[in-house]
């Protein structure tokens, strides 16, 4: 079997396409940055991966069937022999390396060997949240035929959107969106002065939620766009906490379109205005505050910076013990326990599945009482188990997210790859129970 005694970023070039994966789909296979695995193949061998990912790129070549290690061996020694790399290997893999680092499907070989491997098995295939209707009223919002509605149901409406996002219930979120993006010009033109700026502020909100269940969907561009909308009607707003509040889907959209450089840089930047501008004197503030660097750090994490990603959780970390309580002020779900969830998220970025799941373990799941938040911690736990080779685990924890939130489940473009993952890799009783559950659940494998 071959062997590599120390691996240069040029022999995990070699590995990754030998399994004939994206350098999105091998990071997350190794449960390292995706950062980290471009360097890989731009450095070549100037670059040596770290101890962890040393045992980790030896821990893939091990478990690597027949064939891929004989591909292996041959782009390994096209790869030394100079002028020959180029003519063995043109351009491997290089619209995949260089374009989606997102939640959707690169299109890669990897992900066509998936499929491949899984043809014939009777994958049920569940249908995508149908996103069409709320595009088609994001874009051309056309006056409902209703009665307008008040400034308090308008307030109801945006909060039971919030509620429903939240408990991951997103056709009926949809629903809701697709009934009130016609109804703000209306909302809008019947309000003056401090009203006009309370409309402006849940204006605000309103495309949030449109940005996240886009995000959620794998729809990165549009999400933007509402993003930005929603950044706007903030400004207008005038209000501190509401503009530090957009800025939390605005960091979130740029990371969906992998600009993680500038998702930190905003979300310090709003971070501090916000601190500035209130003294965080309210528990609004404070959660928004702490909601902004957790989404900083997670990009920070992204970039493979953990100075940066472990420094914003530290402040998120004081942000928690000033507010004192695990809560949901202005829709952020924030709290001591919130940070210790994104310490299990930013460990697996990094590359620490081990260390993600001894943090996951601490985690009080009795606090942790918003549907998505806890399904998003047992996705994570599946993602760690499955890059650290105890499939078992993985599939274990992907039914207790699946049991949390149905929706969540079926529509993220994350789980979709966990499952293939432990569909393609998993032997014996593991993989057939993986392939049926993802039959059942209708996950797009």
């Amino acid at each position: 079997m071959a062997t590599v005694t120390t691996w240069t970023g040029q022999d995990a070039n070699a590995l990754r396409n030998a399994l004939r994966m994206s350098v999105t789909a091998f990071a997350e296979h190794l449960g390292a940055a995706r950062r980290t695995v471009a360097k890989w193949s731009s450095q070549g061998d100037k670059v040596l991966p770290r101890a962890d990912m040393q045992a980790a790129l030896d821990t893939v070549l091990a478990r690597a069937t027949p064939e891929v290690r004989e591909r292996f061996e041959a782009l390994r020694t096209a790869g030394t022999s100079g002028a020959t790399a180029g003519a063995a290997r043109p351009d491997a893999g290089a619209h995949a390396d260089t374009g989606d680092d997102g939640d959707g499907d690169s299109g890669s070989d990897g992900d066509v060997r998936r499929r491949d491997l899984l043809r014939g098995a009777a994958i049920g295939v569940a249908a995508a949240p149908n996103v069409a209707p709320l595009l088609d009223a994001l874009f051309s919002p056309a006056h409902s035929d209703g009665a307008a509605l008040s400034f308090p149901q308008f307030t109801r409406a945006v909060g039971a959107a919030k509620v429903d996002y939240q408990a991951c219930r997103y056709e009926r979120v949809l629903g809701r969106l697709v009934t009130l993006l016609p109804s703000l010009e209306p909302v809008k033109s019947g309000a003056d002065g401090e009203r006009r700026q309370r409309v402006e502020a849940l204006t605000a909100d309103l495309y949030h939620v449109v940005g996240s269940v886009l995000l959620k969907v794998g729809d990165r561009g549009m999400a933007l766009v509402a993003a930005e909308r929603s950044t706007r009607a903030a400004a207008m707003s005038q209000d501190p906490v509401a503009i530090a509040a957009s800025a939390r889907i605005m960091t979130h959209a740029l990371m969906g379109n992998s600009h993680d450089a500038q998702a930190v840089t905003l979300a310090g930047n709003a971070a501090d205005s916000l601190d500035r501008d209130t003294r965080l004197a309210s528990t609004d503030a404070v959660a928004v505050y702490g909601a902004l660097v957790l989404r900083g750090a997670i990009a920070a994490a992204r970039q493979d910076d953990r100075d940066t990603a472990h420094a914003m959780l530290d402040e998120a970390t004081r942000a928690a013990t000033r507010l004192g309580y695990d809560g949901n002020d202005r829709w952020t779900g924030f709290g001591a326990t919130n940070v210790l969830l994104h310490r299990v998220n930013i460990a697996l970025t990094l590359g620490d599945a081990g260390t993600a799941i001894a943090i996951a373990r601490t985690v009080p799941l009795e606090k942790v009482t918003l549907a998505e938040r806890k399904a998003s911690l047992f996705v994570d736990v599946a993602r760690a188990y499955t890059q650290w080779g105890r499939y078992e685990h993985g599939l274990s924890a992907l039914r207790t997210a699946y049991e949390v939130a149905p929706e969540e489940i079926r529509c993220r473009p994350t789980v979709q790859r966990i499952a293939s993952d432990l569909a393609m890799l998993a032997t014996g009783s593991v993989r057939t129970a993986a392939v049926g559950f993802a039959q059942s659940a209708g996950i797009r494998l």
